[in-house]
This record gives C-alpha cells, sequence and structure tokens, in this order.
C-alpha cells in the first residue's frame, strides 16, 4: 500500500501540533504553520515535512500561489489522503467596535483561506478519494455575542463545509467537520487574557482530544462519512 498523505493547516498551534503527531503514525504530513521555532520541533518528527506557508496568498489572484514555493509543494501532491484546516483566528468583537479590519482579517483566515485551499488541492483529493476536515468551532453552530466576527466567520464555514460536501461527493471524496468548545490552546489562553476573564484550563478540552477526533474520521471505513462531530469538555 502506498504512503497515505496528508496536509495540515494550523500545525504549530496547540490542536496543531497534536494532529500533526497523531497522523504521523501512518501518514506523511505536510505541516503547515507561520512559528519557525514550532515547525521546527515538527521537523524533528518522523514521517513529517513543516513549511512556513504565507496562506494569505490564497486570497490573492491565482498567479501569486505558484510564487510561494511552499504552497508550490503541496498543490503538486498527486494525491492527498487527507486535508485538516486548523488555522484560525480568535478575537472578540462586538458588532459596535468591529472594523472593517477585523472583518476582513478574520473572514479571510478562517472562512475563505481553507476554502481556497481546499480548492487549490482538489486535484489530489480528488485522484486519492481523500478526505477533507475542517476544524471549527461551538460559535459557528449559534449566536456569538461579544465574538461576533468570529461566530460569524465560523458559521461561514461550516456553510461552506456543507455546501462542498453535496458537491464533491459524487467524487468520492468525503468532508467532515469537527466542533469543539473551549480547547486548552494559547489561542484560548489569550482570548481570555484580552477580556479579562479568569482561565480554568480544568473546563477546557485537551488539544489531544480533537486529534483523537481527527483520527477517527481518517480511519474511517470506505462505506461511511462523519459529517458533524461536536466535541464538549467533560465539566460544564
Amino acid at each position: 500500500m502506498s504512503e497515505r498523505i496528508a496536509v495540515v493547516t494550523g500545525a504549530t498551534g496547540g490542536m496543531g501540533r497534536e494532529i500533526v503527531a497523531d497522523l504521523a503514525q501512518n501518514h506523511h504530513v505536510y505541516a503547515l504553520g507561520r512559528d519557525e521555532t514550532k515547525l521546527a520541533e515538527l521537523g524533528e518528527l518522523e514521517n513529517v515535512t513543516p513549511l512556513g506557508v504565507d496562506l494569505g496568498h490564497l486570497l490573492q489572484d491565482d498567479e501569486v500561489l505558484r510564487e510561494d514555493p511552499d504552497l508550490a509543494v503541496i498543490a503538486d501532491l498527486p494525491e492527498i489522503d487527507l486535508l485538516v484546516h486548523c488555522a484560525a483566528l480568535l478575537e472578540s468583537h462586538t458588532l459596535e467596535d468591529a472594523t472593517y479590519s477585523d472583518w476582513h482579517t478574520q473572514m479571510g483566515i478562517n472562512a475563505l483561506q481553507p476554502a481556497l485551499l481546499t480548492r487549490l488541492l482538489l486535484p489530489g483529493l480528488r485522484k486519492a478519494e481523500g478526505q477533507v476536515v475542517f476544524i471549527n468551532s461551538i460559535s459557528g453552530q449559534g449566536p456569538s455575542a461579544g465574538s461576533i466576527v468570529y461566530g460569524a466567520s465560523k458559521a461561514a464555514l461550516r456553510s461552506i463545509a456543507d455546501s462542498f460536501r453535496d458537491e464533491i461527493s459524487p467524487d468520492g471524496v468525503r468532508v467532515a467537520t469537527v466542533f469543539p468548545s473551549g480547547t486548552d490552546t494559547d489561542m484560548m489562553r489569550k482570548a481570555s487574557e484580552a477580556n479579562d476573564d479568569e482561565y480554568h484550563p480544568e473546563y477546557y478540552s485537551a488539544p489531544v482530544e480533537i486529534a483523537r477526533a481527527v483520527r477517527l474520521i481518517a480511519d474511517t471505513g470506505e462505506t461511511t462519512q462523519f459529517t458533524n462531530l461536536d466535541i464538549r469538555p467533560r465539566k460544564p
């Protein structure tokens, strides 16, 4: 059997690192991230190729994409068995205080970039009849007062995933969304600090649990697909 190939964005974040480490047990993982130190650490793992990709290039014209050599590496992969979208940005804003820049940035990172990267990698996904996993958030399932921009971006991502599933299923590509609630990551800690909230890690899921959910999806048999998978901390 040929080597299974996975591409993971947000690989240097809390959830992303756990997902990469788990998948590397039986995939060759292309780990996309921005933190050079953490990318170097991932590069020490067997079966991991770290790539310092600027996903912002995806928001430009198609001709610009090939100018990023790291994006070209994954775009040229003949087959992709698994694409995991884990990159995200969480900033808290109300409708009243959110600026155009706030909307543009979070919508771009949380919704547009995953859609456009999936589009770029579709040939390899089709060839392998692979799977796409979107790491979403409970904020994408309902009102998100105080984090309206983030919630809207995650709701958009949910719609993208659901519509794309219907579009691509005839080609054998499966699409799943994971909806974690609070997860103990640096992003969550920083968001709590920005809001002057007291942080209690015991009330959050461990990032490794999200990796286990991705593993469950990745190992699903050929006759079945997960669509939406909710994950909640044990403590309410």
